[in-house]
Order: structure tokens, then sequence, then C-alpha cells
């Protein structure tokens, strides 16, 4: 029961992390046009990352002082490689591309955390968590309607950033094992943060904060709300779920972000649209059901 109990939790934190993120990408778009997408990446992840290591200075303190080394440079690993050099490709890739196609390749990230699962930690899946898989994946291309002739570089920026996301979820997976969520999250943004900062003095692009208005501003900190948000249930949520159904539920932030680009940019749901979002909740069952998660709303209360 208290097994059950933890997914059921986790479920629920990483469901609030899709739509988080669904509504995030769509809003990530307006910002990132109207400034640098760099410097964009560079503000809005230092300003979640004060918030983080505030956190952590608050509540953490005594579980600092007993880190390892080993643990220190895994920790700036976690930085680098999802707080730092995915979020400089993906903001670039977006303003280079569809906020519904970068939202569509950022969660196709389960299919690649579930291959690297395969590859290198040595997990079987069985054939109906890849049925599940394969599900979500089909779900979100009928639903978004994605054409393969219809891709660019951007969408290609995006991809590497997803693929080095993916290595640094498995890598936080094994580190919430052994340290606090608030000391990982805090660490991949701390760190990440530095790095972009580097990156934007050796490229000269650090000046141009001082040329910002207030709406850039505004739409700097709207998205740093919500990526701390993002941050905050999805690493809660990871600690108690496995990496392939923590991104497996993320997968529905593809159809969130679209359902508001057709809301707010006047698009109609197409029949192909309303096939896909029966296959990504048939997946999605499939995949949950194997873990014993009951998926309706008044069961994962009751199971609380």
């Amino acid at each position: 029961m208290i097994i059950k109990n933890k997914i059921n939790v986790g479920f629920l934190l990483i469901l609030m992390t899709a739509f988080i993120s669904g509504l995030s990408i769509f809003l990530n778009k307006f910002g990132v046009a109207i400034s640098d997408p760099y410097l964009f990446a560079g503000l809005k992840n230092s300003l979640a990352a004060l918030f983080l290591v505030g956190l952590v200075l608050l509540s953490k303190r005594l579980a600092i002082k007993k880190i390892t080394k080993k643990y220190w440079l895994l920790l700036i690993l976690v930085g680098l490689l999802g707080g730092a050099i995915p979020f400089l490709l993906f903001f670039k890739g977006l303003s280079l591309t569809l906020a519904v196609k970068a939202g569509f390749i950022h969660k196709s990230m389960f299919l690649i955390i579930t291959m690297l699962s395969v590859l290198f930690l040595k997990n079987k899946p069985s054939k109906f968590v890849w049925l599940g898989v394969t599900a979500l994946l089909c779900g979100n291309i009928l639903f978004l309607n994605i054409k393969p002739q219809a891709l660019n570089i951007g969408d290609g920026l995006i991809f590497i950033s997803v693929l080095l996301w993916s290595v640094e979820i498995l890598l936080s997976k094994r580190l919430l094992s052994d340290l606090p969520v608030s000391i990982v999250a805090g660490a991949r943004m701390f760190f990440g943060s530095i790095f972009i900062w580097i990156f934007l003095f050796i490229t000269g692009q650090a000046t141009l904060v001082s040329g910002l208005n207030w709406e850039q501003w505004g739409w700097v900190g709207l998205t740093s709300l919500l990526l701390i948000g993002y941050i905050v249930t999805f690493y809660s949520g990871l600690r108690l779920v496995s990496a392939v159904e923590a991104t497996s539920v993320l997968a529905l932030g593809a159809p969130i972000t679209a359902l508001l680009t057709m809301i707010f940019l006047d698009n109609s749901l197409s029949i192909s649209a309303v096939m896909g979002i029966i296959l990504m909740v048939f997946g999605l069952a499939v995949v949950y059901k194997l873990q014993g998660v009951k998926l309706l709303p008044w069961r994962l209360l009751k199971n609380r």
C-alpha cells in the first residue's frame, strides 16, 4: 500500500508538471520572440536558481555539509547536462520553429529514456510497456499532425537538447535515491545558470541585459515562475516513480501546448487530433496500470 501511495503521489506531481510544461512552452514562444533566446534562457534560469538555492539554504544546510566530492561532481554534471547546454539549444530552437513542434519533440523524451534504460541500465520493459510507449508516440504524432518533411534546424536543436535532458534525468533519478529533491533540483539550476552566464560573457551577449524593456522583463518573470513550478513538481515526482513513467506522463504536455495554440490562435480540432487523444490516454493507462496506479481521480484520493 505504501508503494502504491508513493506511485500515486508521484503520478499526480508529474501530471501537474505536464500541465505546467504545456503552458510554459506555449508562453515561452512569445517570450523568446521578443528577446535574445540565449539571454532569455540565462535570465529565467537564474531567477529559478535563486529561488531554489534559497530554499536549500533555508531547509537543507546540514545536508549540504554531508555531500561528498563525488556527489558534488555529479551535481555539477547535472547542471551542465540539464540546466545549461540543453536550455541554450532549446530556446534557440524554439525561436526557429513552432511551439507545437517543440512541444512534441520535448515530450518524446519518454521514448529516448526508455531506449537509454534498455541500453545502459539493462532494464527490460515488458511488451506492454512498449505498447504503451508506442501508443503515446503515435498519439502525439496524430494529435499534432507532425510531418517529417516539415522539420527544420530549430527542431534539430531541440532534439539534441532532449537527448541531453534524457541523460540528465536518468542521472538525477540515481542521485535522488541519496540526496534531497531540493538539492538535486537546486544544483541543476544553480550550476546550469553559471555555465550559461559563462557562455553569455564569452559571446558578448551578457551586455544585452541592460537593453531589456519592461515587457521583456515581464516575460522573463512569468516564465521563471513556471520553470520553478516545473522543477519542483517534476523532481519531487521523479523521486517516487521511474524515469520512464515520469516522462510518459510528461507527454501530455505536448497536446496541452497544441490545445492552447488552437484556442488562442484560432485553430480547429481535427479527426486525427481526436484519434491522437484516444491513443495517448490508452498508452498512459497501459504504462501506469502495470504499476498498479488507479488513474481515476477519486481512487487516487482514496489511496492517499
